[in-house]
């Protein structure tokens, strides 16, 4: 189901380490809605770099990694980076983790021109926000609701997002905000 692989290995330990039971959930929940994605649509991809970058996409919204200077997708791109590195991939590929957990925050990236970044895009706003129902089918969801549950997931977001909002009014998180995303995240199919 999961990758096994050090480097695998090591992102779920720091998944479990840093993360709330909601947030990791969440993190596991991203991997398995995009490799679901990929697998409908045909899109071929790294899995060992997609879990780790799924794994720790949101880390920078932790309490031990949050930068109050750089915005949440940055600070978690430049830990990403290290973490590739430490786990001993070449620098090129610890480049991707960055590159792959900044651009989940933008809507225009491809598969075509970027199939892990794409899929963690697609993945994590089905996640918080319900797009794209369509690409998930309710048996899907049950199970995977069943072995990775919500946990008061969207709350526990909306609260990290709200703050990062505040503290960072240029950020993603705060355009976010500003464009409605507290109701697209309480209106989301997962809750109900």
């Amino acid at each position: 189901m999961f990758p096994s692989t050090p480097a695998a290995d090591a992102a779920l330990a720091v998944a479990t380490r840093f993360y709330s039971p909601a947030m990791f959930n969440h993190c596991v929940r991203s991997y398995l809605w995009g490799v679901t994605y990929a697998a409908t649509h045909g899109i071929t991809v790294d899995d060992e770099l997609y879990y780790v970058s799924a794994m720790l996409h949101d880390i920078a919204l932790t309490e031990s990694f949050d930068s109050h200077r750089m915005v949440f997708e940055e600070a978690g791109g430049a830990l990403g980076w290290v973490f590739g590195v430490a786990a001993g991939w070449p620098s090129g590929r610890a480049a991707r983790v960055e590159e792959i957990i900044v651009l989940h925050m933008r809507d225009d990236v491809t598969a075509d021109a970027d199939p892990e970044s794409h899929l963690l895009q697609v993945a994590t706003a089905w996640d918080v926000a319900g797009r794209r129902p369509e690409e998930f089918p309710p048996a899907e969801r049950a199970e995977v609701l069943a072995e990775y549950p919500r946990l008061g997931f969207g709350e526990e977001f909306l609260a990290c997002f709200e703050d990062q909002a505040r503290r960072k009014p240029e950020g993603t998180a705060a355009s976010a905000v500003a464009s409605g995303g507290a109701a697209r995240i309480r209106a989301n199919p997962l809750d109900g």
